[in-house]
């Protein structure tokens, strides 16, 4: 069973988003843990994804402008991968801010996920990270 909960900044559950992050940007992903945390931390919203009360996977949200979510850091902990948790915690991210425009930067590898969930890829790849991106847009 997947439970999705948010996640206050500098709480414990704020502490096990971080925690799987690590794992999966700077573990798995090689992403320099200098750019894993940056100035957005305080002002996210944070979602942590339980499976069967197992931290499983994160994802955060920023409000960029009214109407307008950016949503990244979304990460599953490679155990807990295709049962769904990924879906569920976009699903819960956007469900906290009903009626907005949603965004995101898309690893390209996984731009077939966010496809599914309704995202429209726009503009060329970027580079971030070391890792090849695209912009995605999910409109009301």
């Amino acid at each position: 069973m997947i439970q999705v909960m948010a996640c206050d900044f500098g709480g414990a559950g704020f502490e096990t988003c971080l925690d799987i992050r690590m794992k999966v940007f700077v573990g798995e992903q090689n992403v320099p843990v200098e750019e894993e945390r940056d100035s957005y931390e305080e002002s996210a919203q944070h979602f942590l994804a339980l499976w069967s009360c197992d931290a499983a996977g994160t994802a955060r949200a920023i409000i960029k402008e009214p109407g307008l979510v950016k949503i990244g850091r979304v990460a599953v902990l490679a155990p807990y991968r295709k049962f769904g948790i990924g879906a569920a915690l976009m699903q819960a991210v956007e469900a906290a801010f009903p009626g907005a425009a949603f965004m995101l930067d898309a690893q390209t590898h996984a731009m077939r996920f966010y496809e599914k969930l309704g995202y429209v890829a726009e503009g060329p790849e970027f580079d971030d990270a070391g890792i090849p991106h695209r912009l995605m847009l999910k409109r009301p």
